[in-house]
C-alpha cells in the first residue's frame, strides 16, 4: 500500500487555484494521480471536459508538467502517439530518461465518444495509464446522460417527469470491457480512499504495458448534493456495492475494499437530487431493479475473486 510519509515528499504537480467546482472530485483524482507518480517524469493528455476546461484556461494552467489537450474523443489516441514517439526516440538514443504517460478522460470522453480510440490504444499495448474520472454524465456540457449514467438517474436528456423516470437503461460496464482487452492491469477505485487509488496508480505505472483505472468521481452539480459530501458519498457507493473497489491484474480478480456491512442502495441514492423521484411510491419497482442488479453483480464479482478467476 502507498506510504503517506513517502508521498508527502513527492512534488505537487497540480496546483490549487484552478476553477473546478467546490466539492468536485476530478481535481482530487488528478492531484492524487500525479503525487503517486513521485519524481518520475510524466506526460499527461486530457480529453476536453471538466478537468481540462477548469485547469487550463488560457493563459493559465494548474499543471506543473507536460500537458497535452486533445479533442473529446481521442485522449487515448493522442497519448499512445506520444508514447510511440518516445519509444522511437529512446531507441535512437535521443532520450535516455524513463518517462510515464497518463491519459485522463471523463465518462463521456471514455465510455462513449472516446471508446474507439481507447480500445485501439489498449489493444496495441502502449505503456500508458488511462484514468477515467467517472462522474456518470456529460457534466461539462449540461449534464446529459452518458453510457456511464445509472438506471433511474435524472439528467437533462433523460429527465424524470410524467412520461419517463430518468434514464431507462443500466450503465455500461466499461471496466469489464477493458478486462476483455487482456491488458495487464485494470482497476476500479473511488474518490474518498486516497490509499486505495494511489496504490493502484503506482501499480499501473510500474507495469510494462497498458493499464486502465475507472474511478468513481462524484459531481456535486450533476448529482445534486452538498459539496462537502463528495468523499462520504463515494464511500457509500462502495459500502452499498454499487461501485466495488477491485483490480484485475494479469486476469486475476481481487476485491480491494470489502464492506463490513453491505448497505442497501437507498443509502447511496437518497442524498442525491438526481434520484429523488425514485422515492415516490409508484417508482418502487425501479429501486427494486437497481438493488437486484447490484446484488447480482456483487455476487458475480465475489465468485470471480474467490476462485482466483482468470479473465
Amino acid at each position: 500500500m502507498a506510504n503517506l510519509k513517502d508521498l508527502s515528499k513527492n512534488p505537487e504537480r497540480v496546483t490549487g487555484g484552478h476553477r473546478l467546482c467546490a466539492g468536485c472530485g476530478a481535481g482530487i483524482v488528478a492531484r492524487q494521480a500525479m503525487i503517486a507518480a513521485g519524481n518520475t517524469p510524466v506526460v499527461v493528455t486530457s480529453a476536453t471536459g471538466c478537468l481540462e476546461v477548469s485547469t487550463t484556461i488560457f493563459p493559465y494552467t494548474a499543471w506543473k508538467n507536460s500537458f497535452f489537450h486533445s479533442a473529446f474523443e481521442n485522449s487515448a489516441a493522442t497519448c499512445s502517439g506520444i508514447e510511440t514517439a518516445y519509444r522511437s526516440l529512446k531507441k535512437q538514443g535521443k532520450i535516455t530518461e524513463d518517462i510515464r504517460f497518463i491519459a485522463f478522460g471523463g465518462d463521456g470522453g471514455t465510455y462513449d465518444i472516446g471508446l474507439q480510440s481507447l480500445s485501439g490504444a489498449m489493444e496495441r499495448g502502449h505503456r500508458m495509464l488511462y484514468i477515467c474520472y467517472n462522474n456518470e454524465a456529460y457534466m461539462n456540457t449540461g449534464i446529459q446522460r452518458s453510457g456511464a449514467t445509472p438506471l433511474g438517474a435524472h439528467t437533462t436528456t433523460a429527465p424524470a417527469g410524467k412520461a419517463h423516470q430518468g434514464k431507462e437503461q443500466n450503465k455500461k460496464d466499461l471496466t469489464q470491457i477493458m478486462v476483455a482487452h487482456n491488458i495487464p492491469y485494470v482497476a476500479q477505485a473511488y474518490v474518498g480512499n486516497w490509499n486505495d487509488f494511489i496504490t493502484k496508480v503506482q501499480k499501473a505505472l510500474s507495469i510494462d504495458g497498458s493499464s486502465f483505472i475507472n474511478i468513481l468521481t462524484p459531481c456535486r452539480l450533476g448529482w445534486n448534493y452538498k459539496p462537502e459530501d463528495t468523499m462520504s458519498l463515494a464511500r457509500l457507493a462502495v459500502e452499498t456495492c454499487i461501485w466495488p473497489s477491485f483490480e484485475v491484474e494479469y486476469g486475476v480478480y481481487k476485491i480491494n475494499v470489502m464492506p463490513k456491512e453491505k448497505k442497501p442502495v437507498t443509502e447511496f441514492l437518497k442524498p442525491q437530487g438526481r434520484f429523488k423521484h425514485l422515492f415516490k411510491p409508484e417508482n418502487a419497482p425501479i429501486l427494486e431493479a437497481i438493488q437486484k442488479n447490484v446484488d447480482n453483480n456483487w455476487e458475480l464479482l465475489q465468485r470471480k475473486a474467490s476462485a482466483g478467476c482468470q479473465a
